[in-house]
């Protein structure tokens, strides 16, 4: 098939990259026309693991393309995504601004049959307003599609290439049969693909996060109170994750979760609640004790130094939100070396991926900024662990405890276990543990 991808963010670049990898030809559109060069030179403008291979294989094999012009690839499409971006307004509810843009284009071009789909996380009816925004401008036959995706930063190929489900939203018949084909290689383990109406596919996907969010959430939860029972977290999770209604994913507790969807997602459905007069009141909790997570190994380490942190050489290990993305969106770690500047202390900072992100994206902070992760632990009074990259998992603690002024941790991801911590003589501090 010819398939057009519009939009060459992070979805764009996973869905255009996977499709391709099955045979079909795709063509990738996007505005920015230094990311289109970049692209079109084999330059790949995110990170994700395995992605690249897959990128610049289906290049040399003329299956994937990049354009800035959407016009000259159009009339050759047989379906097209819709993978743009929706932030999120103040009020928390999603922007469609630029979903609705490219739909009126859409419809302007539009000369015969052809399947529209949305990959973007989009609230509950946006597939009508796309409907709609389309029919300004053509009134032939078209079909709106809502095929949410569920890709995890980090193993995100993986999760396209090898799908548990796959969800798409229509409200006529006449899709199916291209869409089951297109989607058949992904699905032939027997995993699903699940067919259903537009809203109920709209709102399964911010369904999904929203329940993760909470999982983890509540486990902070039940590791806070660990720590004033004197119980163990590990052993606490441990304990419930082999009942099968409960499973072991999402119940690591740490320092709050970030990123571009569960922060997004949460804020969106509980505005689609409040827009139906809905008081959704588990989602109110989520996002309050997911920010006050953010600031436990602050307040750790705020209680070890006598509420004084001004003049005192800090390190942190890892930026980016999550292990094996450059993604610093809604990073905990983000907030935690905030908190610490505005304390008085000094921030020396590492991480494998997400240093250029963090340059880009925040250049006035005055953090100093490490190419590996012991030079960051020169001299400093403390080191705070917020992502747990592998690389930090196993590194050479004697070097690490000759560099340190004190050899003191405050691990936001409990990557160490106590018992190593006392082998090596380190001052310890994690969440949710005696």
């Amino acid at each position: 098939m010819n398939i057009g991808i519009i939009g060459t963010g992070y979805v764009g670049m996973v869905t255009g990259t996977c499709l391709a990898e099955t045979g079909n030809k795709v063509f990738c559109v996007d505005i920015d026309q230094h990311k289109i060069e970049n692209l079109k030179n084999g330059y790949i403008t995110i990170y994700e693991p395995g992605l690249e291979k897959l990128f610049k294989r289906n290049i040399l094999e003329k299956r994937l393309f990049f354009t800035t012009n959407l016009e000259e690839v159009f009339e050759n499409l047989d379906i097209i995504f819709l993978a743009l971006p929706t932030p999120p307004k103040e009020d928390g509810s999603a922007d469609l601004q630029y979903v609705l843009h490219v739909a009126q284009q859409i419809g302007k071009l539009l000369k015969s049959y052809k399947i529209i789909i949305t990959k973007s996380t989009v609230p509950v009816g946006t597939a009508v307003l796309v409907e709609n925004a389309i029919k300004e401008h053509y009134h032939g036959s078209f079909d709106i599609v809502s095929n949410p995706e569920f890709l995890r930063e980090g193993v995100a190929v993986e999760d396209f290439m090898k799908p548990d489900r796959i969800v798409i939203g229509l409200n006529s018949d006449k899709p199916k049969q291209m869409l089951t084909q297109l989607y058949e290689p992904f699905v032939r383990q027997g995993n699903p693909l699940i067919f259903m109406d537009t809203p109920s596919a709209e709102l399964t996907k911010y369904a999904a996060n929203a329940f993760l969010a909470t999982k983890i959430s509540f486990m902070n939860e039940i590791a806070n109170l660990c720590e004033k029972v004197n119980a163990n977290v590990d052993l606490v999770r441990k304990g419930i994750s082999h009942d099968d209604r409960i499973g072991k994913r999402f119940l690591f507790p740490g320092i709050g979760y970030g990123g571009s969807c569960f922060p997004k997602d949460v804020r969106a459905l509980e505005n689609i609640a409040a827009q139906y007069n809905y008081d959704f009141k588990i989602l109110k909790a989520v996002t309050h004790v997911n920010q006050l997570q953010k600031n436990t190994i602050v307040e750790k380490m705020m209680h070890y130094f006598d509420n004084n942190l001004k003049g005192l050489n800090i390190a942190i290990w890892g930026i980016s939100f999550k292990p094996n993305t450059d993604d610093i969106r809604e990073a905990p770690a983000i907030h935690i070396l905030m908190a610490l500047l505005n304390a008085g202390a000094k921030v020396a900072a590492f991480d494998p991926e997400a240093m250029e992100n963090f340059k880009k994206l925040h250049p006035d902070l005055a953090v100093n900024i490490k190419t590996n992760q012991y030079e960051a632990l020169n001299n400093v009074d403390a080191l705070i662990i917020a992502t747990e990259w592998n690389e930090f998992r196993t590194p050479d603690f004697s070097l690490m405890k000759q560099k340190m002024k004190v050899p003191l941790i405050f691990d936001g991801r409990n990557i160490y276990s106590q018992e190593l911590m006392k082998e090596h003589n380190f001052i310890y501090f994690s969440i949710g543990r005696p």
